[in-house]
């Protein structure tokens, strides 16, 4: 007869309805239990409507009856919020007292590198009157659910994503809001948002030290915060206060990452910095913490990025980031 493990796997094969991730992925799968050739499991119905619902029970039904030994599946469902569901190991926030950065840019090529090595990773866009994540990724649609919950939509590489820009009737509609309502959205964004089971969420934060970087350093529990600058004088004095800032409030500065670091001229391969030289070493000691990398000006990324292939980028910088981030997490991690 078939075991516990066993209906469980073949659970990881049934895809959710607008999430196109599996029950055993979204932690849906709440009990199963075995007894006399029959199977009885109780899946979540967190954003999960009535007619999705009825899909799963038949679906997930079919399956487990195809199971060695099980002759007869009985499906239920049971009441809980996507709070209680959220499996989440890490969280990671990627911030900088200055705006326009690369803090999304960051963010992407983070959630793009950890998907590449086999990860479950969410990206929820906490910009909330600047969002740039979804354009970024190539994602339009609005995000499935019910009155229970939110489904983020998948990127091409499987990265879930929630974004404000995914709600608004267009992207370009702008949100003119205080920052009480953007710090109750933030909450939304981490509490009614079915994510599931990730190795890593990444929250892409506005710039500043307001409201929104103050909600998700209160509300959410970070391994740690990633700070990005540039090299000009002026950025980096700004980005300072961010990193203050993490300090003040306990927060894990896991890393520093450079962006717009140089430029590369086509014919020569000779090195311009554009900005003046690199403050990675000098931000990198303000913030007691390593340089993960520098990341040139590169027009095919900003190419790719305007067109919503992020995830078609690769370079040398990158995997070297990649590694960096991933050595990074892994020492003192919380």
């Amino acid at each position: 007869m078939a075991t516990e493990e066993q209906i469980r796997e073949s659970l990881d094969q049934v895809l959710v309805p607008g999430a196109m991730r599996s029950l055993v992925k979204l932690n849906l799968v709440r009990d199963i239990n075995v007894s006399d050739e029959k199977a009885s499991i109780a899946l979540a119905s967190a954003a999960l409507s009535p007619q999705t619902q009825d899909w799963l029970k038949a679906k997930a039904g079919e399956v487990v009856r195809g199971l060695d030994g099980i002759k007869e599946a009985e499906i239920g469902f049971v009441e809980a919020s996507p709070k209680e569901l959220n499996d989440i190991r890490h969280v990671v926030a990627v911030m900088s007292g200055k705006g326009g950065v690369g803090k999304s840019l960051v963010t992407g090529l983070i959630g793009l590198s950890l998907a590449r090595r086999g990860y479950e990773v969410g990206i929820l866009d906490a910009d909330i009157t600047g969002p740039s994540i979804p354009r970024m990724f190539g994602i339009s649609g609005r995000p499935a659910g019910s009155e229970t919950g939110i489904i983020p939509p998948l990127s091409k590489a499987e990265i879930e994503i929630m974004s404000i820009n995914l709600l608004l009737p267009h992207e370009d509609d702008a949100v003119i809001w205080r920052g009480p309502l953007i710090a109750k959205v933030i909450t939304q964004f981490w509490e009614d948002v079915l994510w599931g089971k990730l190795d890593y969420l990444l929250v892409d934060l506005p710039p500043g030290t307001a409201d929104a970087p103050l909600t998700v350093m209160q509300t959410l529990p970070l391994s740690g915060v990633i700070i990005a600058f540039t090299p000009q004088e002026l950025a980096t004095m700004v980005v300072r206060k961010a990193v203050q800032m993490a300090q003040k409030m306990n927060i894990p500065i896991k890393g520093v990452v450079e962006n717009m670091s140089y430029f590369l001229l086509p014919d020569s391969g000779k090195r311009i910095e554009l900005f003046g030289r690199s403050k990675g070493q000098e931000m990198a000691k303000a913030a007691g913490a390593p340089l993960l990398g520098q990341f040139p000006i590169d027009p095919e990324l900003a190419q790719l990025c305007d067109e919503g292939n992020i995830e078609r980028y690769d370079s040398e910088e990158l995997n070297s980031f990649a590694e960096a981030f991933l050595k990074a997490m892994s020492n003192n991690g919380r």
